[in-house]
C-alpha cells in the first residue's frame, strides 16, 4: 500500500492500532480524519509564549544607603545591612556578574602573606561572593568579624556583611547573578 497524506497515515495507524476495520465510533464520527489532517491550523508560535516565564533574580547594591538588595523580577526579596570601600579605597561601581562563591574562605593577608583559618573570625567571615576581579584583587561580598563597621565606609573596596546576612545572600544567589553599583 502507498502511503501519499499524512491523514491517510494517520487512518492507517489508528485502524491499525484498532484492527482491520474503524470502530464503531470512528464511523459516527461526523468529520473524517482526513479532512481533520488537511484543515489550516494557526502556528502557536514560540514556546515561551506559553510557559511560565520564572523572574530572574538579581542584586542591587546602594553605597549610599550602605545595602545590598536582592531582586526577582521588580520585586525586592531581601535587603541586609553593609559596610562599603573607604574613599581611599572604593567600592566600585558598574554592572558585574557573580564569578566565585566559596563557603568557608580562607583569607590571605595580601601585605603580610599571612593566612588566616577559615571561619566567623576570618577576615573573610563564613562565605565569599566574588563579582569584580580588578588588577589589584578581586571584590566581593563577604562575612566579617568586624561586625562595627557594617553601615560604614570602612573596607579596601569589598563588600563586608554579617556573617548570618551573607549566608543568606549566599543561599538566594548563583553563579552569574547580576550584581549593579549604584551610588
Amino acid at each position: 500500500m502507498r502511503i501519499q497524506s499524512w491523514g491517510l497515515l494517520f487512518t492507517v495507524a489508528f485502524w491499525g492500532a484498532m484492527g482491520a476495520t474503524p470502530a464503531p465510533a470512528a464511523e459516527n464520527f461526523p468529520i473524517s480524519l482526513t479532512t481533520v489532517a488537511m484543515t489550516e491550523v494557526p502556528s502557536l508560535g514560540h514556546a515561551d509564549r506559553y510557559l511560565p516565564q520564572e523572574d530572574v533574580v538579581h542584586v542591587v547594591l546602594r553605597l549610599g544607603e550602605r545595602r545590598v538588595y536582592v531582586y526577582r523580577g521588580d520585586e525586592v526579596q531581601a535587603s541586609y545591612p553593609v559596610a562599603i570601600g573607604t574613599s581611599a579605597t572604593p567600592t566600585p561601581t558598574g554592572t558585574f556578574e557573580v564569578f566565585q562563591m566559596i563557603e568557608n574562605p580562607v583569607w590571605q593577608n595580601p601585605w603580610t602573606g599571612q593566612v588566616t583559618a577559615p571561619g566567623p573570625n576570618s577576615a573573610l567571615g563564613v562565605r565569599w561572593i566574588g563579582f569584580n576581579n580588578l588588577p589589584n584583587g578581586i571584590i566581593g561580598f563577604h562575612g566579617t568579624p568586624t561586625v562595627n563597621s557594617i553601615g560604614k565606609a570602612a573596607s579596601n573596596g569589598c563588600v563586608r556583611m554579617f556573617n548570618h546576612d551573607v549566608v543568606a545572600l549566599f543561599e538566594q544567589i548563583e553563579m552569574g547573578t547580576t550584581v549593579t553599583v549604584v551610588h
